[in-house]
């Protein structure tokens, strides 16, 4: 077998790799408040979110050339493909280990933070393209803003519009709705999150002289959005409990205004083939949420422990994928 093929076979094999751990790891957040609240039985959960990420995969690819081209240009790389496979081991062992201690980070800042480091001692600074990575790292940042203030928004409306309703009435209802939630925020996840294996995979094939373009290849689409299916077939539980109970208390209600919010910010920043973290989006939606609801109600260690996580991710990732790229090659 031809050397460089069988090389371009182990960087698929890590794309897929981490895209099935993307599912368990990030669709987590994305069912957590419905199985927190009892919206959804947990296997439901995940068969449903695993069929809407499949979709939503399928769907979009804008957000995969962003993540390919943006940070550096795959034509004028020399080792490439060398860059890629840093770039990935550096964002498993990330997705792993955060995983392990049921802290939801973003599968996001680790893909990016490890391509620009790997980029960094792999060919030099001159070729990253510094604008393309800023420009993602601020759809990064002001995403989960985003998401708190509309969180806070939502829920202080509904909180108004149902002061005077019984509270179990109220959350009947809203358990109801936190199944369609659920859906949509689940293919959110797809349009968003596969993409960024999708554009890695492209990437590689563009600078092993097999693609001439970004454009996506319908199998590498599939693939993608099939490991990222079969990923959330597998649950993330330990991350599940982080978002369902150890921020604040969930009820229906809550979930619904959560899961609404987040899912608006991640889809438009698909439409606008922005990469943004979800786990971010979610997690400041239920934060915004539970500020709304009652200030003193959030467990604001446990959410500044999240935070912290956010702001080390991508340096992290970038230095882990520079010593794995210094170690390997």
């Amino acid at each position: 077998m031809d050397t460089s093929l069988l090389v371009l076979g182990i960087v698929i094999f890590l794309a897929l790799a981490f895209d099935f751990i993307n599912g368990f790891h990030d669709t987590a957040n994305a069912i957590a408040t419905s199985v927190s609240t009892r919206a959804l039985p947990p296997r439901t959960a995940i068969i449903m979110a695993a069929c809407m990420n499949f979709l939503g995969a399928i769907i979009f690819t804008g957000v995969a050339k962003r993540i390919g081209g943006s940070v550096t240009d795959p034509t004028k790389l020399d080792n490439g493909i060398e860059i890629v496979i840093a770039t990935l081991v550096a964002a498993i062992i990330w997705n792993l280990l955060t995983w392990w201690f049921g802290i939801p980070s973003s599968s996001s800042h680790a893909l990016i933070g490890a391509l620009a480091g790997a980029v960094y001692i792999g060919a030099g600074p001159d070729h990253i393209k510094w604008s393309g990575f800023t420009e993602i790292v601020e759809g990064l940042i002001f995403s989960p803003i985003i998401a708190f203030v509309i969180g806070y928004i939502v829920m202080t409306i509904l909180k108004w519009i149902f002061a005077k309703r019984s509270p179990h009435t109220v959350n009947k209802g809203f358990r109801t709705m936190q199944i369609l939630t659920a859906a949509f925020q689940s293919f959110t996840h797809g349009t968003n999150d596969a993409q960024k294996a999708m554009g890695i995979i492209t990437f590689a094939l563009v600078t092993s002289g097999r693609l001439d373009t970004m454009e996506v290849p319908l199998w590498v689409k599939i693939s993608a959005a099939t490991a990222m299916a079969l990923g959330t077939s597998i649950g993330g539980w330990k991350i599940i409990k982080t978002m369902g109970t150890k921020i604040f208390k969930i009820e229906p209600i809550n979930g619904f205004a959560a899961d609404i919010s987040a899912a608006s910010v991640i889809f438009s920043a698909t439409l606008l083939h922005l990469p943004v973290s979800t786990t971010h989006a979610i997690t400041s939606a239920i934060l915004g949420v539970g500020s709304a609801k009652r200030f003193s109600a959030v467990k604001w260690g446990v959410a500044g422990r999240i935070i912290v996580t956010w702001f080390i991710t991508i340096p992290i990732s970038a230095v882990l994928a520079g010593i794995i790229f210094k170690i390997l090659f």
